[in-house]
């Protein structure tokens, strides 16, 4: 098959270099891609966003199979654009990707279906939703209704804090026409997991669930971003609570959906506060997680191709996986002063050196390369290097081991990522 990814992330690198070893893939190719994905896939310039463009290489090249990697281009109706052209793709249209580009929809679904999420109230109105922060009081969290690249959620310690996310919303536009209506939801106090399946429309098959790092720094501090590290098996979801997430969350929300009449192909990323047992659903993302998926990858030991065809075909029913027993972590390499401005065109060095250490693979995030052929950093979140082992522990030793041998001065991680695990002695 000729097969297209759609975006430049570490999560497409790590796709194309799961879907490069199959059987199947005849031809890779990857839209707009990175300097990592060019050396397994050929990139074409042409943006993840731009719906029109992505729609008509796939019909010059004759694209059998599109794997659509980032939420935005998913809510702007790829794949429906897509079917329409007879091309098959992996991804929800538009109407289930609300799920994802919508967290006020999102809300209300779980609460027509009885799916387990924290109490929320909708606003569109600066005064009544700050007027409602001052009933509720403290902790809470306040989310722009839309997509915001992961900046528009604010978990608010303080009453101030929350007015200010409020009026940083609603009456200072910061998130643009994500922001035009907002959330605010009762502050959960637990441990958060990742949680993923693939869904045809009517089957779900649970894949093996993760845990990231959201904070910049060491320790859970400084400020959010969209994601520092990520690590598999995540110990907090036992085979136990695995059938519970997938008997009260995810197969409530498929069937809802269906019910609705909207039919769901794709991934759910369900993220999930664990609170004294008991799974709450905190967000849904209709697409692999990042750097979620780094980990997923290297821990899947079935090819990934035909399992995204069964769900795009709406033929899951019978699929089953294969894992390794082996567990993965990533260190994401971040550009110096992330999530904030950062500065790009930095040389990195050092990355086969990386490479060579026994179970890692430098996944690249936002790369290009040189006139020279330099590798260079091109965004904030750069590299997403990742490693296996026995336990996370020695997964995480591999990780930072590779990451020592990187020549980036201008690149930070933090040192910790994993410490949930290995503090249970996994």
């Amino acid at each position: 098959m000729k097969v297209l990814v759609v975006g430049s992330g570490g999560r497409e690198h790590a796709l194309c270099w799961k879907l490069a070893q199959s059987p199947l893939c005849e031809a890779l190719f990857c839209a707009p891609g990175n300097a990592g994905i060019a050396q397994i896939a050929r990139c074409v310039p042409v943006a993840a966003d731009d719906v029109d463009g992505l729609v008509g290489f796939a019909e010059s090249e004759g694209i059998e199979f599109v794997v659509v990697g980032p939420e935005v281009p998913l809510v702007l109706g790829l794949v429906d654009r897509l079917t329409d052209a007879g091309i098959k793709a992996f991804g929800p249209g538009a109407a289930g990707a609300a799920l994802e580009g919508s967290k006020g929809f999102m809300k209300d679904l779980c609460a027509r279906y009885s799916i387990p999420t924290a109490t929320y109230a909708r606003f569109t109105d600066a005064a009544a939703a700050r007027a409602f922060v001052e009933d509720c009081g403290a902790p809470v969290v306040v989310k722009a209704d839309g997509l915001a690249a992961g900046k528009g959620v604010t978990v608010a310690r303080t009453v101030e804090e929350a007015l200010a996310a409020v009026d940083e919303i609603l009456v200072s536009g910061r998130f643009g026409a994500a922001g035009t209506e907002l959330v605010i939801e009762e502050f959960l106090d637990g441990e958060e997991a990742s949680f993923f399946a693939l869904v045809d429309g009517e089957t779900a098959i649970p894949l093996v669930a993760a845990q990231d790092h959201k904070a910049a720094y060491d320790g859970d501090t400084g400020p959010n971003t969209g994601g520092m590290g990520a690590y598999s098996p995540a110990p907090v979801v036992t085979p136990e609570l695995a059938d519970r997430v997938m008997n009260e969350i995810i197969l409530p929300t498929v069937s809802g959906l269906a019910a609705e009449g909207i039919l769901f192909r794709g991934v759910l990323f369900a993220g999930l506060m664990i609170v004294r047992g008991k799974p709450y659903l905190l967000e849904y993302n209709v697409r692999f997680g990042d750097p979620e998926c780094q980990v997923l990858m290297k821990r899947l030991a079935s090819d990934l191709l035909p399992a995204l065809l069964m769900a795009a075909d709406g033929c899951l029913a019978g699929l089953e996986l294969d894992w390794y027993d082996e567990a993965a972590l990533c260190v994401v390499m971040a550009a110096r002063g992330y999530p904030g401005d950062v500065r790009k065109g930095s040389e990195i060095k050092g990355l086969a050196a990386a490479g060579d250490v026994p179970g890692a693979t430098v996944f690249h995030a936002a790369t290009s390369r040189g006139a020279d052929g330099r590798t260079l950093a091109a965004g904030g979140r750069v590299l997403g290097v990742t490693a296996t082992g026995a336990t996370v522990a020695e997964a995480q030793r591999r990780a930072y081991e590779a990451v020592d041998r990187l020549d980036w001065p201008e690149g930070f991680c933090r040192r910790d990522i994993g410490w949930r695990a290995i503090a249970r002695g996994a």
